[in-house]
């Protein structure tokens, strides 16, 4: 029988020094990780979403303003008022404005938006605008995250079903947990550079619908823009599934102000500037069917502004074009109405839709878009730039110069407050 091995005092020694070496590793890497840089205080009981309201409010009155720079929507995600600024993003109780929730980070934020009861936001680091976590708008707890190569700046955008990020050079299509269904334009894995379709295009717009993703991008070797049509969640992600890819053609199909303005399941509404010069056009919605093939063409009596925006309600597309609103048949994007004077995209409540206007919001009727009623409202020092609008409950949000406002009837919001079980206070 062999005789035990001895432990010398040199191996007491090396065993040591190798522990603390792992000790000293761990902390290293814990201390310059951005886990380090993240601050995390949720809510001890999830808040609940208000009742929808039966009736108009009888009036306005701003309740809360609060700094509201990463985004600009009026956010809201189950039962909250979401904000984002200076990396952190909050969740609000809507009747008070008090924190509810908080997630910050030591990063920049490229943005921040709200879909399946979740808040997403998306942190700058080294390799763009990579750091997605997932936020429950009811209590503030980290769900999910991912990470992966980004461009510098990202437009984010929801359709009920994924989140879409698109860059300058490159875009990816997120699902309900963020794992990635799409990567598009440029990607970083040589491997995977032959599974895109063109290189070197520059991508200018794209917006999603549940089974289809429309991208307008310029490419070197065309002479004007081009409508590519693809799977948002193909086979691989990293082989995009092309439904149709078109050059456009027109007044406008060159300008670099061309863009996606709705997208649903068999339609496709892309905007063209008109065209100046000797023989001037009228501006345009062109639009495609599924595969992108052209369908008819709406001329319109302005040019759209860039700070134009489109938002789903019920059986319309509602286009903001930075002074009116335009509201399209959802099964073939025909126009249905047109309501002018506004500040931005309508939000129902109610059983109407409420628009800005100058100095009140405006209920119309969401069939004839006729004006039901008119709510006035005090924009101390507004800058004259897009409103956006959301609802919670009896309270009306609007974001607008890089805050977010609550409104409300008085007399509604305290029956709100007495009446329903407030959020719980976060921990501290």
């Amino acid at each position: 029988m062999l005789a035990p091995e001895r432990r010398t005092r040199a191996d007491v020694i090396t065993a040591a020094a190798i522990a603390l070496f792992v000790v000293i590793a761990v902390i290293v890497a814990w201390a310059t990780s951005d886990v380090s840089d993240t601050e995390s205080v949720v809510a001890d009981r999830p808040a609940r979403t208000p009742q929808a309201a039966q009736e108009l409010p009888g009036t306005l009155r701003e309740l809360w303003h609060a700094p509201d720079t990463a985004t600009t929507r009026a956010l809201t995600s189950e039962g909250v008022a979401v904000t984002g600024a200076d990396g952190t993003v909050t969740g609000h109780d809507p009747r008070t404005g008090e924190q509810v929730w908080r997630y910050s980070r030591d990063l920049p934020l490229c943005g921040v938006e709200a879909q399946f009861g979740m808040v997403i936001a998306v942190y700058r680091n080294e390799r763009g605008c990579s750091e997605t976590t997932m936020i429950s708008g009811a209590d503030g707890q980290r769900r999910t995250a991912r990470s992966s190569y980004m461009d510098d700046r990202v437009r984010l955008s929801v359709d009920g079903t994924y989140v879409v990020a698109q860059g300058p050079d490159r875009l990816e299509v997120w699902r309900s947990d963020l794992v990635r269904t799409l990567e598009y334009g440029y990607v970083d894995a040589k491997d995977n550079w032959k599974t895109q379709p063109r290189t070197g295009c520059a991508l200018r717009s794209a917006a999603s619908s549940s089974s289809r993703l429309a991208v307008l991008e310029r490419c070197p070797d065309d002479p004007a823009n081009r409508l590519t049509v693809l799977a948002p969640a193909p086979k691989d992600d990293n082989v995009p599934e092309e439904y149709g890819s078109r050059v456009l053609e027109g007044p406008g199909a060159d300008s670099p102000d061309a863009r996606v303005m709705a997208v649903s399941d068999n339609r496709i509404a892309v905007y063209q500037p008109g065209a100046d010069g000797r023989e001037p056009a009228a501006p345009r919605l062109t639009i495609f069917d599924a595969k992108g093939n052209p369908v008819l063409v709406q001329e319109l009596s302005a040019p759209i502004a860039e700070t134009a925006t489109t938002t789903r309600t019920g059986s319309a597309f509602l286009v903001f074009t930075g002074n009116s609103v335009i509201a399209l048949r959802a099964s073939t994007f025909e126009p249905l109405w047109t309501a002018a004077d506004a500040l931005g995209a309508p939000v129902p409540m109610a059983g109407s839709l409420l628009i800005p206007v100058p100095g009140a919001v405006s209920a119309l009727d969401p069939v004839t878009g006729a004006e039901v009623a008119r709510l006035p409202v005090a924009r101390p020092g507004y800058g004259g730039g897009p409103i956006s609008l959301g609802v919670l409950g009896n309270t009306v949000l609007e974001h607008r110069d890089g805050e977010l406002f609550g409104f409300a009837d008085p007399d509604a919001a305290r029956a709100d407050t007495e009446n329903t079980e407030r959020p719980a206070k976060p921990l501290r």
